[in-house]
């Protein structure tokens, strides 16, 4: 098939057969142990016997057509023939892109980037958009800061993404907030897929294969190189050509509604809060021993969050989490001290030694001395259970089986049936009395989505009033 600029023609190579290192058993397994089929499609665990595939870019009893013939786009190939994508950085350039994007038909992929690593906002730096009819169009939010002309156009529209959660944040900065989503991330996992990056779903289901080079590249970079821009527009360019095969996949399955439901949670999901003391996550804090020592790391941190959002700089390109950590431990007497310190590296090391130094001062000399240890609601390791909460410990050793084996009925990963997390919160406080409906109310709190609930409450509960095995099936079973 032509690329969806409909450049011919496509380079063909063959296919050769991938072999799942899954195994038939535990959380991965699929029903019956079943065998590996000549014709499941590429990045996917074995079929079960019970079910085919019926879903491909040809035709046969199986699979039509079996796996897709692997292909290399001219389109992905850096420096080929194909014609450079413009990137739009006027005002007038972008609403006539935007009016023909809406006269197109169909869903909108949509992806982002960032300079994440580099700058120390994570606003995007280039949103790439695709729509059948209207073609690809690149636009520089930087250069044209008001782009809300593609929401007031395109919003009602389904707008498609590849991990949706990681674009929406700086979408919506900009104004932007999609209705209606479709994730092929997310829609690859609830398929189980083995291999859910982008370049592994656009393989699996169309047998193209992206170069993917510049992921990690500084974004805020102008002008941008070709070979960035290319990269970027394929990021978008089969991406509704994706989405067609996972939708039909979906249905085929049985799991439209599960995909419906999660890509409403993606959508009404809502920031973390702020964390109170977010110097607390300077890496190797916990070698730092007594209420000074903390004092001097906050007002380390703190000096360089400053300095980082005033130059709009990763706060660990200035100086690392290792360099801070180091001028915690030796405690410098003098700024000459502090300057002699090898361990302290960073650009902005010695540049801003003023800064650092005023900083380890204001930590020594503060009455101001944090906690030691704060409060927190998480739940302690699962190690620790069986002498914290054994009764919990328990319960939770009996489940989690249960919810594996219903996620591998299912043929997906268990944590996309139900989180770690969730299942861990509910053995650890399970609610009073212990029946199907009270655990759906408990999953339901912790924000479970409906299907998930279906699946999984009454399998629980099960297990939570289960007589407590001996301490070897217990053991067996956290095996």
């Amino acid at each position: 098939m032509p690329c969806s600029r409909g450049v011919l023609p496509i380079t063909r190579r063959p296919a050769r057969p991938r072999r799942s290192s899954r195994r038939a058993s535990g959380r991965w397994r699929t029903r019956a142990t079943a065998r590996r089929s000549s014709c499941a499609p590429p990045g996917r665990r074995s079929a079960p016997s019970a079910r085919t595939w019926r879903h491909g870019p040809s035709s046969c009893a199986c699979w039509r057509g079996c796996r897709p013939a692997q292909r290399t786009s001219p389109c992905s190939a850096p420096g080929g023939s194909v014609t450079d994508y413009p990137v739009i950085d006027s005002a007038d350039a972008f609403e006539a892109a935007v009016e023909r994007l809406a006269a197109g038909t169909g869903p909108v992929a949509v992806d982002v980037e960032r300079a994440s690593g580099f700058r120390y906002s994570q606003r995007a730096y280039l949103i790439q958009l695709y729509r059948r009819d209207g073609g690809v169009v690149l636009v520089d939010p930087i250069a044209v800061p008001d782009v809300t002309a593609i929401q007031r156009l395109l919003g009602d529209e389904e707008w498609v993404f590849h991990a949706a959660s990681q674009d929406l944040p700086s979408l919506r900065e900009l104004g932007l907030d999609p209705r209606r989503i479709f994730d092929t991330e997310l829609a690859a996992r609830l398929l189980g897929w083995e291999r859910v990056g982008l370049g592994a779903v656009v393989e699996a289901a169309l047998g193209i294969s992206l170069a993917k080079a510049h992921s990690a590249a500084d974004w805020s970079t102008r002008p941008l190189p070709r070979e960035w821009v290319e990269y970027a527009a394929l990021d978008v360019l089969h991406l509704i050509d994706v989405r067609d095969r996972l939708a039909a996949e979906l249905e085929a399955a049985g799991k439209t509604e599960f995909a419906r439901q999660e890509f409403q949670a993606t959508l009404d999901r809502q920031p973390k809060a702020p964390r109170a003391d977010p110097w607390r996550r300077l890496s190797g804090l916990h070698k730092v021993r007594g209420r000074r020592g903390l004092a001097v790391a906050r007002e380390l941190w703190r000096s360089r969050e400053e300095l980082a959002q005033q130059q709009d700089v990763s706060p660990g390109r200035l100086v690392p989490d290792r360099a801070l950590l180091a001028a915690v431990l030796a405690m410098p007497r003098t700024k000459q001290a502090l300057a002699g310190l090898k361990e302290f590296t960073g650009r902005a090391s010695r540049t801003q030694l003023d800064r650092w130094w005023d900083a380890i001062v204001a930590g020594r000399e503060t009455e101001d001395l944090p906690a030691e240890r704060v409060p927190s609601d998480s739940l302690p390791p699962h190690r620790a259970w069986a002498e914290r909460h054994p009764d919990a410990d328990a319960r939770l050793k009996r489940a989690r089986p249960e919810v594996e084996a219903k996620a591998a009925e299912l043929d997906m990963p268990t944590e996309n049936l139900l989180t770690p997390e969730t299942l861990r919160r509910v053995a650890w406080e399970p609610p009073a009395p212990i029946t199907a409906e009270s655990i759906a109310a408990a999953l339901r709190e912790q924000g479970a989505r409906e299907w998930q609930i279906e699946a999984t409450a009454e399998v629980i509960a099960d297990a939570f009033v289960r007589p407590a095995q001996t301490p070897g099936e217990d053991a067996a079973a956290a095996s």
